[in-house]
């Protein structure tokens, strides 16, 4: 969902200022309408959401994130995700939560690491969407160099559980690749409405097919600091793994944060499978009523992956489609800023992604911006 000034041409002399004023507007424009629609789900469903939670074990977190590379100018690679997600308050057994049917309770009992004694259980719901071009969307012929069209509309289930110091996820991602996901009626939709470039390559995007992603993800604390006048500074290592025909891959690396008032959660993630950990995790975080109004902190995280499939460059699973050469080790580089005040929360990093597969002309940069409120 980018901006470009001619269809088919990049804006070359003194048309550069008029494109980058054009894109910013764009980005501003998208950045308004997200945020209303955060208000407005704030208004109708919780207006006393504006006050932080009283006690940690009682707090849910809404959350909605903007994936975009019109942040970084680029037009390329992964162009737009969109995630919204809920955290319920704690629950000592999963059987507590009325969100959950009873027929599933038999079978988290037997899912590992998420049901040991003495440990702290949120369930987690979420929906998103990811979407995929080549770099020219002006070009109606296939670009079998070049990554294919695709989208990936899913909604997922997550377990975790905790202490102050340490985190397991397990979960469920269901969705659908193709052209049910929507992905081509979204980018139409935004681009015809903003005066943007038509794409018109759609019609070579992957073929529809049901995705599954099975996931793990252990994070932890493995240092942490607070001095009495606030400054502090923590670092929390990740690890996992996920198997399914959208994504195969394990993956590891760890974020670091230092500021005043550093929450006491489990950092700032990006839209990826398992990221969904930003809640408070215990009393002392500063969204909780009484711990403090304000937080403000710098974070940089690394996200490695050792992958075997990925179903955006591998192509279809079942049926044959456009595909390229992927490469099987990627990463993730990011640095960012958090401001959180009383229950509300908002980041914004940059993401640096090394190249995906072989003939990929550079990296790809991509912004990401998430807002969040406790209550």
């Amino acid at each position: 969902m980018r901006d470009i000034a001619v269809v088919g041409s990049r804006p070359t002399g003194n048309s550069r200022s008029q494109y980058g004023s054009e894109r910013a507007g764009a980005v501003m424009s998208l950045l308004t309408r997200y945020f209303m629609v955060v208000l407005v789900i704030v208004g109708i469903f919780y207006p006393g959401m504006i006050w932080a939670a009283e006690k940690v074990e009682d707090s849910s977190t809404f959350s909605i994130r903007f994936e975009n590379d019109l942040f970084t100018n680029t037009d390329r690679h992964y162009t737009n995700g969109v995630k919204l997600s809920w955290i319920s308050p704690d629950l000592t057994s999963y059987a507590e939560s009325e969100d959950l049917p009873q027929w599933s309770h038999r079978i988290i009992r037997r899912l590992p690491y998420i049901n040991e004694p003495d440990q702290i259980r949120n369930v987690a719901f979420s929906i998103g969407q990811n979407m995929y071009t080549p770099s020219d969307i002006s070009r109606t012929d296939l670009m079998e160099q070049e990554r294919p069209y695709a989208g990936w509309t899913y909604g997922g289930a997550a377990f975790h559980s905790k202490s102050s110091n340490q985190l397991d996820t397990i979960e469920i991602q269901v969705g659908v690749v193709g052209p049910e996901s929507f992905a081509e009626q979204s980018q139409k939709f935004i681009h015809d409405t903003r005066g943007l470039t038509h794409p018109v390559g759609w019609h070579n995007q992957l073929k529809n097919e049901p995705g599954l992603a099975l996931i793990y993800e252990r994070k932890w604390r493995a240092m942490e600091y607070n001095h009495q006048s606030g400054f502090g500074f923590d670092m929390i290592p990740h690890a996992g793994v996920i198997l399914g025909n959208v994504y195969t891959y394990a993956n590891a690396g760890a974020e670091a944060r230092v500021g005043y008032n550093v929450p006491k959660d489990f950092g700032v993630s990006m839209i990826r499978p398992a990221g969904e950990t930003g809640a408070p995790a215990d009393s002392r975080d500063s969204r909780i009523r009484g711990k403090g109004k304000f937080s403000i902190h710098l974070f940089a995280s690394v996200n490695g992956k050792a992958v075997a499939r990925d179903i955006f460059l591998d192509g279809n699973t079942f049926t044959d489609s456009h595909s390229v050469d992927k490469k099987h080790f990627v990463a993730d580089l990011a640095g960012g800023l958090c401001i959180a005040i009383k229950g509300f929360r908002i980041s914004y990093a940059q993401v640096l992604r090394t190249e995906e597969y072989h003939g990929q002309k550079s990296d790809h940069q991509f912004g990401s911006i998430a807002f969040s409120f406790t209550y």
